[in-house]
């Protein structure tokens, strides 16, 4: 599996807005040209049509390409909420991986996540022998949860517990946190890493500034709401003074910072344009950072509060 990955979140052209189709299979054809096979979609990505568009990618190639995409919360509450019956029944569950195989005109999931995790559920095993039963049946291959945004620790002890393949974490520059716990459980216990969010949900790119505006409806507007954006940007200027001959870009760069811990299998940045893919797959020919780069990059850690 390709260790940058391909995001599908933006292709689905609901939250994200903007992309169209033609540039969304441009750009995901460019992709699977540069060495990419691996690609994280989900069935609430635009209601199933990110899926849809990743099964015509399939039907129009013949390199085996891997995919993983994620069941929605029934209530359609992120972070999870509610109880683990509410959220993911069984015949919800299966009915979803259903609809995801039509949509990606597949027989068998590759990865199938969770797309919400409470830690209060560790204990229940519904929702696991649901899954393991759709894996008896081959229509899935390996189980997976996307954890609590910005909450890893509390996926340690479902990492722990040997029921799923992979986690999927938000991982970056300004959150490390992830290293501090649920990496070192995830190494111990054998389980992958899929890295999400590594640009900081563009910030980390240095494309925000503090007049920055987002289209209404773009979800952009409600993370980078109040002074958030006037603070992105004078982090990120800080961030400037580390390019230089190790590594030359912004996005270069948080790529590479998540690429480095040996935890991570593989980083999924969120890709639309097909200038965005040829960056992003180059990163997965680079070195590793030096030991001192990423030492400096451990003063950038930063603690935010995102409930406020």
């Amino acid at each position: 599996m390709s260790v940058i990955g391909f995001g599908a979140w933006g292709i689905g052209a609901s939250q994200w807005l903007g992309a169209t189709d033609d540039e969304s299979m441009r750009a995901l054809h460019k992709a699977v040209d540069l060495g990419v096979n691996f690609i994280d979609t989900a069935l609430a990505y635009g209601d199933g049509h990110s899926e849809q568009l990743v099964g015509r990618l399939l039907r129009e190639r013949s390199e085996r390409i891997y995919v993983a995409t994620k069941i929605p919360p029934r209530n359609r509450i992120w972070p999870a909420r509610g109880s683990l019956r509410e959220v993911y029944p069984r015949n919800y569950i299966n009915a979803c991986v259903e609809e995801s195989l039509r949509n990606l005109r597949v027989d068998c999931i590759d990865l199938i996540q969770l797309h919400v995790w409470n830690p209060e559920w560790t204990g229940q095993d519904e929702w696991y022998t649901t899954l393991k039963g759709l894996q008896e049946q081959s229509k899935v291959a390996y189980l997976g949860v996307s954890i609590s945004e910005h909450e890893p620790d509390g996926a340690v002890p479902l990492v722990e517990s040997g029921k799923v393949d992979t986690v999927q974490a938000i991982y970056n520059i300004f959150d490390q946190s992830p290293e501090d716990r649920l990496f070192p459980a995830c190494r111990a216990n054998d389980v992958g890493v899929l890295a999400r969010v590594p640009f900081d949900e563009g910030s980390l790119t240095g494309s925000i500034r503090p007049d920055t505006t987002f289209p209404p409806g773009d979800w952009r507007n409600e993370y980078f709401r109040g002074e958030r954006k006037r603070e992105v940007y004078e982090r990120v200027q800080r961030l400037t003074g580390l390019l230089g001959s190790e590594v030359k870009t912004l996005p270069e760069l948080a790529l590479r910072f998540c690429l480095h811990h040996p935890a991570v299998s593989s980083v999924i940045p969120g890709m639309r344009k097909v200038e965005h893919v040829v960056a992003n797959a180059a990163v997965g020919d680079l070195p590793p950072l030096s030991p001192k780069l990423i030492e400096e990059l451990r003063k950038h850690r930063w603690v935010r509060n995102f409930y406020a």
